[in-house]
């Protein structure tokens, strides 16, 4: 065998190759949830990293030449099985599964009620399944498949009033490693993001829920040891390298990007 030759436990993707193009050239994405926030943060990362890249959303996003759109409401499979099929028919295919798609929910076990439950649960939980299991045959087809779920920091620890929220994303975490185990066979590698509260429209939505949105917001910057909240290309960055040939080695992990909500304790701020 040559110099030139790849070895058994090389990536697919030539370092020479990673060097002279962009990380993502050649190769074909979704992202749902893309309309806003965090998802289209995500998109328009990998669009400038070289991706081919759709976005499955309910909501269209902005007006954006280098993105897809596809309209898309993951709590309904018929939505989800025609959506991703027309995604993949105009990429040419698909190597990166990104699964941004979710909804928040606020209240205690006493404060939900089963309606809520079951709507979060349906689009936080099952959505993730209903689009990789859509996603999973052309998939396979790639030499660089990579899914990554947008999980949460509320997945490991204990927030208040935030007890449905917390069971779907701890739900997510959960599949993000079952799924890694099952798929890792079959070359696919599956991790997961667990973003700190970020500042995107959606906290924004929340917040205007609250009695005082002002102090609310404030509330949320004081628990951040880093003294912001997280934005939303940070959180993309994290999930565009968990899904990059470069993270080849990398499955069944969370990235944790939260300004270090959850594994720092640091003296109150004085100022």
């Amino acid at each position: 065998m040559s110099s030139e030759s790849q070895s058994p436990s090389e990536s697919p993707l030539s370092h020479e190759r990673q060097a002279a193009s962009g990380e993502f050239d050649g190769l074909a994405a979704i992202v749902t949830g893309g309309a806003s926030g965090i998802g289209l943060a995500t998109a328009r990362m990998l669009v400038s990293r070289g991706a081919r890249v759709a976005v499955l959303d309910p909501a269209t996003p902005p007006p954006d030449a280098s993105v897809e759109a596809f309209v898309c409401d993951v709590a309904n499979d018929a939505s989800v099985v025609g959506a991703v099929a027309a995604a993949i028919q105009s990429l040419g295919g698909l190597d990166v599964l990104v699964n941004n798609a979710g909804i928040g929910a606020q209240g205690t076990v006493e404060e939900n009620g089963d309606d809520e439950w079951r709507r979060c649960l349906e689009v936080n939980v099952l959505g993730i399944v209903r689009v990789s299991r859509a996603a999973l045959p052309a998939l396979r087809l790639s030499a660089n498949a990579a899914v990554v779920n947008t999980c949460s920091a509320a997945a490991v620890i204990g927030l208040p009033r935030r007890a449905l929220y917390s069971a779907t994303k701890g739900a997510v975490l959960a599949l993000t490693r079952a799924m890694a185990a099952d798929h890792l066979v079959e070359g696919i590698r599956v991790n997961c993001v667990n973003p700190g509260t970020a500042d995107t429209p959606w906290v924004g939505r929340l917040l205007d829920q609250a009695a005082d949105p002002a102090a609310e917001r404030l509330a949320l910057v004081a628990r951040q040891p880093q003294g912001r909240l997280v934005s939303a290309d940070e959180v993309a960055a994290a999930i565009c390298y968990l899904a990059g040939p470069l993270a080849g080695s990398t499955t069944g992990t969370d990235l944790i990007v939260d300004g270090g909500l959850v594994g720092l304790r640091l003296p109150p701020r004085t100022s």
